[in-house]
């Protein structure tokens, strides 16, 4: 065993590497398939691909382990006579030299290997199983990092024990790419952080900021840290802006015509490429308690944006956002957070306010009081109204193609069984993909399986595999205290203590 064993493995591993490489060049003994050689070349390819996927999640489980047993031995080594932050920085300096790291990526990894080994013994087991790659388990460290050991042990639990109480639904959380895995475990762990969600964003809004960085080619980044409605609202409105650009005789892209527009727009030269093209805007609605609009400078943590000190002079031109909202927390009774459609959680005193300058639109949605689902609705008609669209908003949340994150503003309304074959206009035979992934589904092979009325549809690719949607993870509301049999109410509360003293 010992150094030898290590090397024996290593020869074995690049001797199966050999014969993947041989088989990906189509040089193996046998083909794919005798009846389509090459059709069984193109599907033992995806074959290899997803084999790699897997062995690369083990590869990282046993570096990740493999470095925080070198760190422990090193520090045993060297002594207690070692200053801490020294021994830290020659750990890291050594790990960084062999992996070929520098020094802030190899005490990020060192951070996250010393977080799963220590404190996220799940996720290193999905990591070592193979079934979560190491950005999953980035985010995952990323994500527990401010929680206490139960509130981490709860985001584990929630997204990798199929058996928890609340597990997360749809798409198993190995199989959604990592940026979008981020999105739902922030949102996870917004509404169950023991602090206040109204705290932290608080002290997110005194560190806003705006940021410019030189890079190549002539060209720098321009960006700016803002509370999440501003900034989703300035989002929608470039996108509206671009999408009301395109035309036959516009040969930019979309973030092409983004990047114009907002040029035009913090320069104040109200055209784009110095030309007479006028700066567009998205018109104005959003949503509430269901759904509610509001102007893109609505303050935040409900407060006015002038006495928050965030500098917003009111606009005239209005931008389109979305924002869910429970009606015990519209209507002040507690503080559960609202859902800022394509960003996430934010504090309810934010949805108060987007409400309050001037929501143009507003629908009742029901629940089911068990999951926090929407229940159904339909029409008999072609045509989806925006009550109906507004629904599909909050089932799907984005465009249901996998790994796609362009929010709902953006999607188009499309019947799964096409309304010529028989297809209904209900929200089971429904589906909101974005102008991209509508042509592709019409253009190509792939094909969006059935909807129902709480799960957007998964697809099926051209080579017959199916891939599962990325789902909502619905919650009961809370309910204030003295609402539900046998709980007493803040009065009552307040009454007994007074009788005890």
């Amino acid at each position: 065993m010992g150094k030898s064993a290590v090397v024996r493995a290593f020869e074995e591993i690049r001797t199966a590497l050999a014969v993947l490489q041989a088989e990906v060049d189509g040089a193996g003994s046998l083909p794919f398939s005798d009846i389509d050689p090459l059709a069984g070349l193109a599907d033992g390819c995806l074959d290899i691909l997803a084999g790699a996927r897997e062995v690369e999640a083990r590869v990282a489980g046993v570096k990740a382990k493999a470095a925080v047993g070198y760190a422990e031995a090193a520090h045993a080594v060297a002594g207690p006579g070692v200053p801490v932050v020294a021994q830290e920085m020659a750990v890291a300096a050594e790990i960084g030299c062999v992996l070929a790291l520098g020094p802030r990526a190899a005490a990020s990894f060192l951070a996250t290997s010393h977080a799963l080994t220590s404190s996220l013994p799940r996720t290193l087991e999905a990591l070592q199983s193979g079934t979560l790659s190491w950005q999953h388990a980035i985010v995952l460290a990323d994500e527990t990092a401010s929680l206490d050991a139960v509130g981490a042990a709860a985001l584990e639990a929630h997204f990798l024990d199929p058996e928890a109480q609340d597990a997360a639904r749809g798409c198993p959380v190995g199989e959604l790419p990592a940026h979008r895995f981020r999105v739902k475990a922030r949102t996870w762990r917004e509404r169950h952080h023991a602090e206040s969600i109204e705290k932290r964003h608080a002290r997110g809004v005194a560190e806003r900021r705006v940021e410019f960085r030189a890079d190549r080619d002539g060209m720098a980044w321009l960006g700016a840290y803002l509370p999440a409605d501003q900034a989703q609202a300035g989002w929608n409105r470039l996108t509206a802006a671009a999408r009301g650009l395109q035309g036959p005789g516009e040969d930019r892209t979309m973030p092409q015509l983004r990047a114009d527009s907002f040029a035009a727009a913090i320069l104040g030269s109200g055209n784009i490429r110095g030309g007479s093209t006028s700066l567009t805007s998205a018109s104005a609605s959003a949503t509430a308690g269901a759904l509610a609009a509001a102007r893109p400078g609505a303050g935040a943590g409900g407060t006015d944006s002038a006495a928050s000190g965030t500098g917003h002079q009111p606009s005239p031109v209005r931008a389109e956002v979305l924002v869910t909202v429970p009606v015990f927390a519209l209507m002040g009774l507690t503080d559960e957070p609202a859902m800022l459609d394509g960003y996430g959680r934010v504090p309810a005193s934010m949805a108060r306010r987007l409400v309050a300058d001037g929501a143009g639109s507003f629908y009742r949605v029901l629940v089911d009081p068990r999951d926090g689902a929407p229940l159904e609705i339909g029409r008999k008609s072609y045509r989806v109204p925006r009550a109906m669209r507004a629904w599909l908003r909050m089932r799907d949340g984005k465009c249901p193609f996998p790994g796609c994150s362009n929010t709902s503003l953006d999607t188009e309304a499309d019947h799964l069984l096409a309304w010529h074959h028989g297809g209904t206009t209900g929200i089971s035979n429904l589906g909101q993909p974005c102008p991209k992934h509508h042509k592709l589904r019409h253009t190509t092979a792939w094909k969006p399986t059935p909807a129902t009325t709480n799960e957007p549809p998964g697809w099926t690719s051209p080579t017959g595999r199916h891939y599962t949607s990325e789902h909502q993870d619905w919650e009961p509301p809370k309910w204030p205290p003295g609402f539900l049999p046998g709980e007493r109410s803040l009065l009552e509360e307040a009454l007994q203590e007074y009788l005890s003293a």
